[in-house]
């Protein structure tokens, strides 16, 4: 039996435009690949999972089912490992993990001129923010703020900076703020902060590149003085990882005539937005 289903799990998900990214790839590349929905929460994951037959190609994952995928996943890459975050997942003889958010955020931050930044901020401490963390290491940080509501949950994150070699600390959202040239917000979509940490932030925060991008703009980026960008390409350009990943089995290589895929991709996410 071909393995032609995928589908993006989460909860919320009705706000996915993740169907739109991959029926418009999957076109290009005349594949018969049927990519659906579906509001899986992470209390119901590992009975969903269970239940996929042959059929089934992988998954792609996002809120809150990133860290159950890690710990389903028989293998993992090396961002997936780092991170502790799975948000694909490719089915056959055993399940294999990869985490493409963060190569999604290193291609995002390069296509909007916010590469090379070495100081960041990052809002959130969850598994959006270890990939945060794990791209700005990557795209040129070396030193790297963490916000929380509970500052102790970033201990994680400043043990992953070290492995990554950078410095990073652990503030809450009121705390004074240092000057930073990007803040990488990784709230959850709708969150909204009190006005007086926000005008804090965002007059020391720099470029604002916000993981969030239904509604748009976000309740932070409505706020923010400066420069403020969506997760929309964040979400095209991990979309490209996953599709490769469900062709190739690799995130590495290239997709078939693959320029003219993220352009189908780019002009369906258009339509969709």
């Amino acid at each position: 039996m071909a393995r032609t289903r995928l589908a993006v799990w989460g909860d919320p998900i009705g706000h996915s435009k993740s169907p739109v990214l991959h029926a418009a790839a999957y076109d290009v590349l005349g594949l018969d690949w049927r990519y659906e929905r579906r509001r899986v929460d992470a209390a119901l994951f590992d009975e969903a999972l269970s239940a996929l037959d042959a059929e089934w190609r992988g998954l792609s994952l996002t809120m809150p089912l990133k860290e159950v995928a890690f710990r389903a996943a028989a293998s993992h890459d090396a961002h997936a490992e780092l991170t502790g975050a799975v948000n694909t997942v490719l089915l056959g003889e055993s399940i294999r993990g990869f985490n493409t958010d963060v190569g999604g955020i290193v291609d995002a931050l390069a296509e909007h001129g916010l590469a090379g930044a070495s100081r960041v901020r990052i809002l959130g401490a969850g598994a959006t923010a270890a990939s945060a963390l794990v791209a700005t290491a990557e795209s040129g940080a070396h030193d790297v703020e963490v916000r929380a509501r509970r500052p102790e949950r970033g201990a994680p994150l400043t043990a992953l900076g070290e492995r990554l070699g950078i410095r990073v600390s652990i503030a809450a959202f009121d705390d004074a703020a240092t000057d930073v040239d990007l803040t990488v917000a990784t709230l959850p979509s709708g969150t909204a902060l009190p006005e007086d940490s926000v005008d804090r932030l965002s007059a020391a925060g720099g470029a604002l590149f916000d993981a969030a991008y239904a509604p748009w703009p976000s309740a932070l980026a409505g706020a923010w003085q400066g420069t403020a960008v969506s997760g929309l390409g964040m979400l095209l350009h991990q979309a490209v990882r996953q599709i490769r990943i469900f062709l190739h089995g690799t995130p590495t290589d290239a997709l078939p005539n693959e320029p003219a895929v993220v352009d189908a991709m780019r002009a369906a996410l258009a339509d969709a937005s």
